[in-house]
């Protein structure tokens, strides 16, 4: 990702768009007893086109916004965000995203990650979390709603950050190079 202050604003946008759309419409609306969170699936998307650094930071940023937002206990929700961004991020970096429908799972063990971890830590501080069968029941939902939102809010995502990427993900699948010739490291290329 080519960091200039046009793509600062761009990923600042980005959240605050994902998170007033989330506290205003998506966590009203139930579906089969469950919510959809918007923010993992931003943090993620981010850190899937970004890289790690960048995913670490969006997450950081949007755990800070959701928190003063929601009038929660500070710095949970960033401790877990920056987790999610840098793991999606590193994802990127280390595997080759070549394929289309890899929002899908990213954006659900993403949220996956996201709900466990915030569940951990919230109880480890004691903020009034509880353990029951019905939480785990949202949980699993939670996941499950994101995984089918994935692919909408990443490609929103990609096509926002498209100036700022450097190589667009999907241009990397028709650029593929034959595979390189092998043999000992010093007689490479030559004609023997």
């Amino acid at each position: 990702m080519i960091s200039s202050p046009a793509t600062v604003l761009r990923i600042g946008l980005l959240l605050l768009l994902a998170l007033v759309l989330q506290l205003s419409a998506v966590a009203q609306l139930g579906l089969f007893g469950g919510h959809a969170d918007l923010i993992p699936l931003a943090v993620a998307a981010i850190a899937y086109y970004g890289g790690s650094i960048p995913g670490a930071a969006s997450g950081f940023a949007m755990g800070v916004m959701a928190d003063l937002a929601a009038g929660s206990t500070m710095g949970a929700s960033s401790l877990v965000l920056t987790a999610v961004g840098y793991g999606v991020g590193r994802l990127r970096e280390v595997r080759d995203p070549a394929h289309g429908l890899l929002p899908i799972p990213v954006g659900a063990a993403a949220t996956a990650g996201w709900v466990t971890a915030f569940a951990a830590v919230s109880f480890m501080l004691d903020v009034g979390a509880t353990v029951s069968p019905v939480v785990i029941r949202d949980m699993i939902l939670t996941v499950l709603l994101n995984a089918l939102l994935a692919l909408p809010v990443f490609a929103g995502c990609r096509r926002v950050l498209r100036p700022s990427l450097v190589v667009d993900p999907s241009e990397m699948r028709r650029r593929r190079q034959p595979p390189r010739e092998t043999g000992p490291l010093g007689l490479r290329g030559l004609e023997v």
